[in-house]
């Protein structure tokens, strides 16, 4: 017992109930390696004594903990919402029980009305109490009521000598929803080439896709897969959800041509330009022609020596420099960490953990760069690619603004960053050593996920003020209309799998959640962006009503969406929530084309992923199929009768006659495309992140092409035609 309770005083679960509702303790071994991991030794019964011991005096003697969240209404909210100034783990509405609503599924509950700004009740009377705000503002004794939005520093004094600094965090109730009701379109970037790409799809061809779907078809958003910096070195790891940095994009996504430097390499140098055209022509055409995959490392390699020779043979004009040097103010000593770990992976190999002890540091690195001109130079080299993506980001952005899209980008945030990359090793401190984020045996996966992911721990995030996720969010927002969250539950909660243990071994660890959020909130309100959650898969009881409360978007996937809790039949449309994205597919599930053909059942099977006998799957997925082709009859949402492309509309007529103020089109399938871009389970058995879009018949369509196919310009027209504003243009 004296374990579970100083578990609990961590966020360490100690019992976790599966889906099944049965209750599983968590390993003792699993527990103390955990609390080991949070710099807690409960090694033995007398260290955990003594730990629980020293944690219950510390409460006892603390005057404030480390950070303070209020939210306030009337702030850019756009709904209801609340509560007052607490501590982490104090929330007012946790003794209520478990969020249990009682309102329809697509109506968030209320909070109670706004509570005053005040200090903390528990300080000991006659504390001196100081805020300095953002903005550098100071406000003294407990009178906070005019505080604004932000993130500010708290300074007590007691009348005993005791001092204490904390992080308050003030935020709007609620994030910015949606101006009117949005169609837009799913896809991952690199899969979708145009004729003048690299190998892959690019920046520039995100800028015309946006252009051309807002313009053209009325388009409400885009939204891409995450473009996050990978690992540097070959062979990377093509998943975009296991990154260098989730805080810098990746270079891999420039579009060359378009930097503007480009038009001024001198004719010296132009030999040397046309050999690095040749050979990105050829990356194009194997793909394109030749049905190779889509090959990262190869179309790195193509753009770094394109690079080098633009960025060592042409001088920056004087606005051009002042830009840069703006960017680089700006984003501090963030950048500076992530290139200078750039520069040395270079150097020593992308393992950080191997390279010599002075360079496993960023501050003992710091002495490295200086010592040597040539790293300096490449520290230089990387925050100019930094730089310019960060443009070219900024530039599709604005085409999306310009081409009227009431959303615009949707940005991905993965739900972590590999052990071995740039944030890894530039925020050590903040990581969960010998700890990765996974998944607990379900339903599906009765071995449970390891997904190679350090978490962040809990308590170092809190001892920061939240400012290494702050920064993210941050960086993640300055060119979005909306961010994605990979895996949104874990802002409440991750699955931590001790290394060298199996996923099953694991436990959830808890995060503050309101703390989490507020941030969150606080970000998207300064960047007037919306929050899209993916909560598909085990969710724990209340969240996705805490998200609802909060402004923040789920994800409702057609396939998925029946009524568990009574009949087991498809959930009618006007029982769906209204404030989710509604798609038929992502890049984790088959294509619409696939499903309906039941492709999707003998591809797992020809590579063992099936649990089941083929025969009896394909009959269990055909009866679902054919369910949900009997309820497209009966809503009339099916007049051309049966075939592949019909019945992909009558998937989307589905969704437009739910209540969801967003509804997502998988690229792909909009051209009938039967592969999907990712097959859990699977590594080098597929060919996850590497196919390009292509048609029913498994060739690649170019965008130039996708933008000319009478198929894709019946569905999207038809999007347009039942999202569009009254009085808007349609086509």
């Amino acid at each position: 017992m004296t374990l579970a309770r100083l578990a609990a005083r961590h966020g360490v679960v100690t019992v976790h109930s599966p889906a099944d509702g049965r209750d599983v303790p968590v390993p003792e071994a699993t527990v103390v390696a955990v609390l080991a991991a949070l710099g807690v030794d409960a090694s033995t019964p007398e260290a955990v004594t003594a730990a629980l011991e020293a944690a219950e005096r510390a409460d006892r003697e603390r005057l404030l903990p480390p950070t303070l969240v209020h939210w306030r209404t009337g702030d850019g909210g756009d709904g209801p919402g609340g509560g007052g100034t607490h501590a982490p783990g104090t929330d007012p509405h946790e003794n209520a029980g478990p969020y249990e609503s009682t309102a329809p599924y697509g109506e968030p509950p209320a909070y109670p009305g706004d509570a005053p700004l005040r200090p903390p009740s528990h300080l000991p009377p006659g504390t001196r109490l100081q805020v300095t705000t953002e903005d550098g503002a100071v406000v003294l004794g407990d009178d906070w009521s005019g505080l604004p939005l932000g993130v500010h520093t708290v300074e007590a004094e007691a009348p005993d000598g005791r001092t204490a600094t904390a992080t308050l965090i003030v935020s709007p109730a609620r994030v910015p929803g949606p101006a009117r009701r949005a169609y837009g379109l799913l896809v991952q970037l690199y899969s979708l080439l145009s004729g003048r790409s690299w190998g892959m799809g690019d920046l520039g061809d995100l800028r015309e896709l946006v252009t051309w779907a807002g313009r053209r078809h009325g388009a409400g958003f885009v939204q891409v897969n995450p473009l996050h910096a990978g690992v540097p070195g070959a062979p990377a790891d093509p998943s975009p959800y296991r990154p260098s940095s989730r805080r810098f994009p990746d270079p891999v996504h420039l579009r060359i041509e378009e930097i503007p430097e480009y038009a001024l390499i001198g004719p010296e140098r132009r030999e040397e330009l046309d050999r690095i055209l040749a050979d990105a022509a050829e990356l194009r055409e194997r793909v394109l022609g030749k049905g190779a995959l889509i090959d990262r490392d190869a179309v790195w390699e193509v753009k770094r020596r394109a690079l080098e020779l633009l960025l060592t043979s042409v001088e920056l004009g004087p606005g051009r420099r002042a830009d840069f040097h703006d960017f680089l103010a700006g984003r501090g000593r963030a950048l500076e960490d992530h290139a200078t770990y750039q520069a040395l992976a270079e150097r020593h190999g992308p393992h950080w953990r191997s390279w010599p002890e002075a360079l496993r540091t960023p501050r003992a690195a710091e002495a490295a760069v200086r010592a040597d001109p040539a790293l300096a130079a490449r520290v230089d080299f990387h925050c100019r690619l930094a730089w310019l993506t960060d443009r070219q980001l900024a530039d599709a952005a604005g085409a999306a603004r310009e081409a009227g899209m009431a959303v615009g980008i949707v940005h991905d945030l993965a739900v972590g960053v590999h052990p071995e990359g740039s944030d890894a090793w530039a925020g050590q401190e903040a990581f969960a050593a010998g700890m990765s984020v996974g998944a607990p045996p379900d339903a599906f996966n009765s071995r449970g996920q390891d997904w190679g992911l350090p978490p962040w721990r809990p308590d170092a995030l809190a001892a920061a003020g939240y400012a290494p996720y702050r920064g993210l969010l941050r960086e993640l927002l300055r060119h979005a209309g909306a961010l994605r969250i990979d895996h949104v539950m874990g802002l409440f909660r991750l699955w931590w799998v001790p290394e060298g243990r199996e996923p099953t071994e694991g436990t959830y660890v808890r995060y503050d959640a309101d703390a989490m959020l507020a941030v969150l909130v606080l970000e998207a309100h300064r960047a007037g962006a919306l929050v899209i959650g993916e909560d598909l898969g085990t969710v724990e009881p209340g969240v996705r009503e805490e998200l609802a409360r909060r402004g923040v978007f789920g994800t409702s996937v057609l396939w998925f969406e029946r009524d568990w809790a009574g009949t087991g039949r498809p959930l009618p449309p006007e029982e769906w929530r209204a404030e989710c994205v509604a798609t038929a597919t992502t890049h984790d599930l088959p294509s619409t084309a696939a499903r309906l053909s039941g492709d999707h059942v003998v591809l797992r099977h020809r590579l063992g992923l099936l649990a089941g006998d083929l025969e009896r799957e394909r009959a269990a997925d055909r009866a679902e199929t054919a369910e949900w082709r009997g309820l497209f009859e009966r809503l009339g949402l099916l007049p051309e009768g049966p075939g592949e492309e019909a019945e992909i509309r009558a998937v989307h007529r589905y969704l437009l006659a739910t209540p969801a103020r967003m509804v997502g089109v998988w690229l792909p399938d909009a051209v009938g495309d039967r592969r999907p871009q990712n097959l859990p389970g699977t590594w080098d058995e597929y060919p996850n992140w590497r196919l390009p879009v292509a048609g029913p018949d498994g060739q690649p369509l170019t965008l130039e092409q996708l933008a000319a196919s009478p198929r894709a310009h019946a569905l999207l027209s038809e999007l347009h035609a039942r999202t569009a504003p009254p009085g808007a243009r349609r086509v």
